[in-house]
């Protein structure tokens, strides 16, 4: 299954199986705490700039996709602390929201729906006592599972706009690999260390500049220079997160002199 980031166990959702399971909230994120970057549609961009480095990342650009940074170290989110929560008012991606359930699409010659639903069978809000159920008594899909069904394929249908939008941006080479270097200053006399981000990409300005009327007003139609700009006013985000870190490693510090 692609895209499986946080999912422990995921299996196909079964009406046999999974009759009898409930679910109920838990009031954090902490499935995403390792994730310091996850991947963004296109329609998020808009909202998502407000707060959220928005860059493209792939091992060259014919793969590269578009991703929320919400960190600068491996496995850490900037965005959730130790408790599991998510910074106040700040934008939590569509892929986060689905958890704990996915579409995946099912194995060629297969027959129905070209995808599937599956959730995280370890996912600590399912049990069979406490929460709403999945399924009603007679079988068919509950408010709460319609709902998430629902928000699923409004984000695949995103995933395919969005791989459309992409394929745009290579047709026309607009994007351009853009590494992210911070030096971050030593403290008490010790060395200042660097932070080096590659595998990044990014759209070229003046590339977009020299397009031709014609593919201008059709990116215009289809919404695509609107997401492009979200895109381009995001990299300023970098600054606001390597905020987070510092503020991060203060407490890492803090922490540290407290147990010597």
């Amino acid at each position: 299954m692609a895209e499986v980031l946080f999912y422990e166990h995921p299996v196909p959702l079964n009406r046999v199986e999974h009759k009898d399971l409930r679910m109920k909230a838990v009031p954090n994120v902490k499935f995403a705490m390792n994730a310091h970057s996850v991947p963004l549609t296109g329609v998020e961009f808009g909202i998502a700039a407000r707060d959220l480095l928005i860059v493209f990342a792939g091992t060259s650009v014919t793969d590269a996709g578009p991703v929320a940074l919400l960190g600068l170290r491996q496995n850490e989110n900037l965005y959730v602390d130790a408790d599991g929560q998510w910074s106040p008012d700040t934008y939590v991606p569509a892929f986060v929201r689905r958890y704990p359930f996915v579409l995946a699409e099912k194995p060629a010659g297969q027959e129905g729906d070209d995808f599937t639903v599956f959730l995280d069978e370890r996912y600590e809000g399912f049990n069979a006592t406490e929460g709403q159920r999945l399924f009603k008594e007679d079988g068919t899909d509950s408010e709460l599972l319609a709902n998430a069904v629902g928000f699923l394929g409004d984000f695949q249908q995103n995933v395919t706009r969005t791989k459309w939008f992409m394929e745009q941006l290579n047709k026309h080479g607009l994007l351009e690999p853009r590494n992210v270097q911070l030096q971050k200053e030593g403290k008490d006399g010790q060395q200042g260390k660097s932070i080096n981000l590659n595998g990044l990409f990014v759209v070229n300005e003046e590339k977009l500049r020299t397009l031709d009327e014609k593919t201008c007003q059709e990116f215009l139609r289809e919404g695509v220079l609107g997401w492009i700009y979200a895109h381009l006013l995001s990299l300023t985000n970098i600054d606001r997160l390597a905020r987070r870190l510092d503020v991060r490693e203060q407490a890492e510090a803090a922490a540290g002199a407290v147990t010597n």
